[in-house]
């Protein structure tokens, strides 16, 4: 298995496309905008399928061309760069979790900004034995009194040194005779348990560079630094909208009505890829409705769930062109998922549109609007990686398959409930895996294509 890794990127001037393209592989090559050209391909760039590019077999060809799955998603990432530079924000540190720094980290003070005390014990002063103050020294008072030799001082862990201090004794280290005189169990050091003025950093050492991900061990790092704010890469704004009018948002399915699966998973799927979401809104089969509701969107990017087929209720592309907007992928060939799109619909803002099987839409969002987003939040590419499948896969014939699977040791298994209105698969995987067409044999190594949730979470919603 070939484990996967971000990056990061080393400059003092912000801008997208500097970043990405400062965040390198070991060879110095940029990563791929997409998770790969097929299975076990590190390569986002544009692979042509038989006839050119974005086509399909002549025999099964759609009305409109099709775009190769590693191509579409190297195009969303390329769409995201199209406005230029994004300004970056001010951000309180608690409120940076999940961004990508737009400056560097530099340490504003010197770690630890005072010599400190790295254990309980005593502050003693020359060798001992050692005559024990009365008072103690705890963390967050100020400067205690100078030490002279032969003299002891309780101390706790994180206070201050006093003054020529020689070392710590340790509290399990130490004992007191009956004259109250402390004794050391084992030889002491110079220095010993003693955290220096420093030692971790000096005021103005690089802490960690532009185009830094902002997680958890970031922001505890910023605080120690003296941060209050930090400068960041603002979360992409998103608007979902919600289309169909056989959709229920509570209760059991009834009277040809359903419920609603991707209303409720969307808004949490796009936070967990990096993006604000900024409205959730229901616009059922509505054509005024939709054209309203897209030419009135302040979103960097906006999300529609169904519709995109060329159905009598189907109003995307109708709207789209009503609109004049850019359509930069129309269908993909993948499976579950291929009637999806990618359009610009006027400058810095697009739109991804998900087929309106949930399995589909999820293939939807890891196709198109994943890459798109990541790029506009200046998040590094993630290195693809590969896992050996356990059983052989059935593949579609010309079309990619995103598959659900789950993990096991140095195994990926496919799940079974994987068809496009599923959900059932995809809720117990680890990750989706990347079938070529025609299918694998057992053992291929298969690419694979993490959940944001897979290793760690900010909530759930962090990678």
């Amino acid at each position: 298995m070939t484990a996967r890794t971000g990056g990061n990127a080393e400059d003092t001037d912000f801008d997208v496309d500097e970043v990405l393209a400062l965040v390198r592989d070991p060879n110095g090559r940029t990563p791929a905008h997409g998770h790969g050209s097929g299975p076990a391909s590190g390569s986002g760039d544009a692979v042509p399928s038989p006839g050119g590019p974005g086509t399909r077999h002549d025999q099964h060809a759609d009305t409109h061309r099709a775009t190769a799955w590693a191509e579409a998603r190297a195009i969303a990432a390329r769409a995201a760069r199209s406005g230029g530079r994004r300004a970056p924000v001010s951000v309180r540190i608690e409120d940076a979790l999940g961004l990508t720094l737009a400056a560097p980290l530099t340490a504003l003070t010197d770690l630890p900004s005072f010599d400190t005390s790295a254990m309980d014990g005593w502050a003693v002063a020359g060798p001992g034995p050692w005559d024990v103050r009365d008072e103690g020294v705890l963390a967050g008072h100020g400067e205690p009194a100078r030490l002279t030799d032969g003299e002891a001082v309780r101390i706790a862990t994180g206070a201050r040194i006093p003054s020529d201090t020689t070392a710590v004794l340790r509290s399990e280290h130490g004992r007191t005779d009956d004259k109250g005189r402390l004794h050391a169990g084992r030889d002491l050091q110079h220095g010993q348990d003693i955290r220096p003025r420093g030692q971790e950093c000096r005021s103005g050492d690089q802490l960690v560079p532009l185009g830094t991900l902002v997680t958890p061990a970031v922001l505890g790092l910023a605080a120690a630094a003296g941060y209050d704010t930090l400068t960041v890469v603002p979360a992409p704004r998103v608007e979902v909208l919600v289309l169909g009018d056989e959709l229920l948002t509570e209760g059991l399915p009834r009277d040809g009505l359903i419920r609603d699966a991707l209303g409720p998973m969307l808004p949490s799927w796009l936070r967990a890829l990096g993006a604000d979401v900024i409205a959730v809104r229901r616009i059922g089969d509505d054509a005024k409705a939709l054209h309203k509701a897209v030419t009135g969107s302040a979103a960097d990017l906006i999300v529609t769930t169904g519709g995109t087929a060329s159905g009598p209720v189907d109003h995307v592309h109708p709207t789209l062109d009503r609109i004049g907007a850019e359509l930069l992928v129309d269908g993909v060939e993948v499976r579950p998922g291929h009637p999806m799109l990618l359009a610009r619909t006027k400058e810095n803002q697009h739109l991804v549109g998900l087929p309106g099987n949930p399995l589909a839409a999820v293939s939807g969002l890891l196709t198109l609007a994943e890459p798109l987003l990541r790029t506009l939040a200046a998040r590094p590419a993630p290195e693809p990686y590969t896992m050996p499948i356990q059983d052989a896969v059935h593949g579609h014939p010309y079309d990619t398959r995103l598959i659900p699977v789950v993990l096991r040791g140095d195994h990926a298994v496919a799940l079974h409930y994987n068809g496009p209105a599923m959900l059932r698969g995809i809720a117990a995987a680890d990750a989706l895996v990347v079938v070529p067409p025609g299918g694998s044999r057992a053992g291929e190594e298969l690419e694979l294509l993490d959940l944001p949730w897979a290793f760690a979470g900010i909530g759930v919603c962090f990678t």
